[in-house]
């Protein structure tokens, strides 16, 4: 249930936009991310800071891009919710305070060295794909560029985090491995 409600306004700007433009599938991912949180908040009594910084992030700049009649600003969004993101990921990893151990080091308990390998290689795939969607937002056609950030990012983001957890799978200690089994 949770990983659909965070698809929802993903799923909801990109129905939106097929069917009508992309300033009116920008309202409605401002309103689908504000619900998105409603409903999280309803279901699970707290909310994670990454959906209340994207939902700041998709507020400003699909407001910009509603005010100004500018199409640029939602495909700013991205790259900078990207960019933050893989920020966030390095500064952590540079305290000896890895935000993805501290998400998933219960469930998996593997070396430091190895978190911050993980850590690393997000931080690389955060910045690669707010570079790419740079230059797909800014070279080739407003089409091209929805159904990348829909599909392809996704897919993408989906594709590492698979990546990933085989990765600290193949890591973990034998007997937690056997439990997970």
């Amino acid at each position: 249930m949770k990983q659909l409600l965070d698809f929802l306004p993903l799923v909801i700007f990109f129905a939106v936009y097929k069917f009508f433009d992309i300033y009116i599938a920008s309202g409605a991912l401002i309103a689908a991310t504000a619900l998105q949180l409603i409903v999280t908040y309803a279901l699970y009594k707290k909310l994670e800071k990454m959906h209340i910084i994207t939902f700041i992030m998709v507020t400003v700049f699909g407001t910009l891009t509603l005010v100004f009649h500018d199409d640029s600003f939602i495909k700013w969004k991205v790259t900078i919710i990207y960019s933050l993101f893989a920020i966030a990921l390095g500064v952590s990893q540079l305290l000896n305070k890895s935000i993805l151990k501290s998400m998933l080091g219960k469930e998996m308990q593997v070396d430091d060295n190895i978190w911050a390998r993980v850590t690393w290689y997000w931080v690389v795939f955060f910045a690669i794909c707010g570079l790419v969607n740079i230059y797909v937002a800014f070279s080739l056609p407003l089409e091209t560029w929805v159904n990348f950030k829909v599909f392809g990012l996704t897919a993408l983001t989906l594709a590492n985090t698979v990546l990933t957890v085989f990765y600290l799978y193949k890591h973990l200690p034998e007997d937690q491995r056997k439990e997970l089994k």
